[in-house]
Order: structure tokens, then sequence, then C-alpha cells
């Protein structure tokens, strides 16, 4: 007969097996930000995140790329938050077991799984060709938004679907309409895990290249960031400009070389990225933490 493992073992085991892969993320996640903090550490100081690349001479900045970057992800959320968080609302409570949920699903799904090149090439024909625009910053942010859309319209409904039943039950029980309960109470115990998926849609915004080149391009105009008027060719609110972000930066200053301290500019343009992706994943899980203290009534 076969000696059958003590169920006692291999809890221990798995245990152990799981606590490794979790370390071992921990770890390459640890030596992959601090090589990039230890090799762009000479750049991180305020002059170079507040002054403009210096063409063909040493010693320039990223700050307009830097505010591109984060003027493309709040532009992205404006469009890709109310409409991803509807269509999980909508798949969640709304849409009936039937060959257009099917569809629909496999849309998302299909959706999440495309490239982002193909994005690009998508954005580059539509947002710049297509409307005229040529390339600018609302063009990328529209191209961002398909990439964004699915995971947050998957992660909307999961998180809908994963508040207890008997919440949902309770509040039709008092007399409260489908779509108020939906409003005020499903919605709001499910804003921690809304946060989520747009935490995870505005780090891949914030991170991406490859759509941008078609669309947002790789240039952007002196701004003037004393000019606040969005109607402008040179202020820094203008969306119908073309925006060059800092990842795209990063690409093109390591492709071209056009400065003598190119890779030391990466570097440095990397490390402040790392950083800001990280701050901006904290900031918003301690948002999600109050909105769900405030509304779901938890204590996460």
């Amino acid at each position: 007969m076969r000696r059958r493992i003590p169920p006692r073992l291999t809890d221990r085991l798995a245990t152990a097996t799981l606590y490794l892969v979790s370390g071992a993320f921990v770890v390459l996640l640890l030596a992959f930000v601090g090589y990039f903090l230890y090799k762009g550490r000479s750049e991180l100081d305020f002059r170079f995140l507040t002054t403009a690349p210096a063409f063909s001479t040493a010693g320039g900045g990223i700050g307009p790329q830097l505010f591109n970057s984060v003027y493309l992800v709040f532009l992205s959320g404006l469009i890709s938050v109310p409409l991803g968080v509807a269509a999980g609302i909508y798949l969640a409570e709304y849409a009936k077991p039937g060959r257009l949920t099917d569809f629909l699903r496999l849309s998302i799904e299909t959706l999440s799984s495309l490239p982002s090149i193909v994005i690009g090439l998508f954005g580059l024909l539509v947002f710049v060709t297509l409307t005229g625009w040529k390339f600018t910053l609302m063009g990328g942010a529209l191209a961002v938004t398909i990439l964004n859309l699915p995971v947050i319209a998957r992660t909307s409904e999961d998180a809908v679907r994963s508040v207890p039943a008997s919440i949902k039950e309770g509040s039709l029980a008092l007399g409260a309409t489908h779509w108020q309960t939906i409003a005020r109470v499903l919605v709001p115990a499910a804003v921690p895990g809304i946060v989520t998926g747009v935490i995870l849609a505005s780090g891949r915004a914030f991170g991406e290249a490859a759509t941008l080149l078609y669309t947002a391009g790789m240039s952007s105009p002196r701004l003037d960031f004393t000019n606040w008027n969005p109607l402008s060719a040179t202020s820094p609110l203008n969306p119908f400009r073309p925006a060059e972000t800092l990842a795209v930066y990063i690409w093109k200053i390591n492709s071209e070389g056009l400065v003598p301290d190119a890779r030391q500019i990466a570097d440095g343009a990397s490390a402040v990225l790392i950083l800001s992706v990280l701050a901006f994943n904290l900031l918003a899980r301690f948002v999600s933490r109050l909105l769900g203290r405030r509304f779901g009534g938890t204590r996460t």
C-alpha cells in the first residue's frame, strides 16, 4: 500500500511553499527598486524634477515629462473610471445569462489581452489620423483608456459581486429600489475593490510607452507653467498638444543618445517613475481604506 502523507505535514509543506513564493516576489521587487534607486541616486533632486531637458548639453531634467505623465493618468481616469465602473455594475447586477452577456465578457477579455502596440496603431489610425488631431495628449489618453477599461470593468464587477448577499437583501427588504441599493449600499461597500482596479489601471497608464509613441508623440512644445489657459498652445493644461511622457522619454533618450549624460538621465528618470508608481499605489490604498471605513462600515 502507498503510504499517505500526514495532513499536517502536507499543510506545512504548502504553507512553506507559499511563504517562499511570496518572499521571492518581495525580494525581486526590492532588488528591482533598489537597483534603479542606486543607479539614479545622483539625479534625484529638485532641479532634475522641475527643469526641462537640455538638448545636446548635459544637466537636463524631466519636469515636463513628469507633468505629462500625471496629466495623462488624470485624463484617462476621467474617461475610463466612469465607463469601467458602470460596465462592472451592469455585468454584476443587470446582465442576464445569455449570448449577449457572453459576448460582452469575451470582448472584455479580448481587449485585456491585446498588446499595447496594437492599441497604439489603432490610436494612430483613429485618434491621430481620422480625427485630424495629430499627436496629442488627448489621443494618448483615449488610447490608454482602451487599455484600462477591461481591468476596471472586471475588478468593479468582482468587487460588487463580493458584497455579501445579505446586505443587498436587507436593503431591498427595507423598501429600497434596485438602483438605490446599488448606489447607496453595493457600490460604497465595493469601493476598496473598485479602487484596487483603478490603481492597477493607473499604474499601467503611468508606465505605458508603446501606445503613446503612436498617439501622444515623442516631443513636447516648450511649456509655460505660468499659463493655465487650456486653449493656449504653450499651456501645460492644453490636452490637444503633443506630450512626451516619462516612459517615452526614457525609451527615447536611451535609443537616440542626444545628450552626453543620457544614461544618467535615463537612470534618474527610471527611479522617479518607480517611486511615482509606488507613491501612487500607497496613496490610493490609503484612500481606499478611508472610503471603506466611511461607506462600507469596515475596518480594512
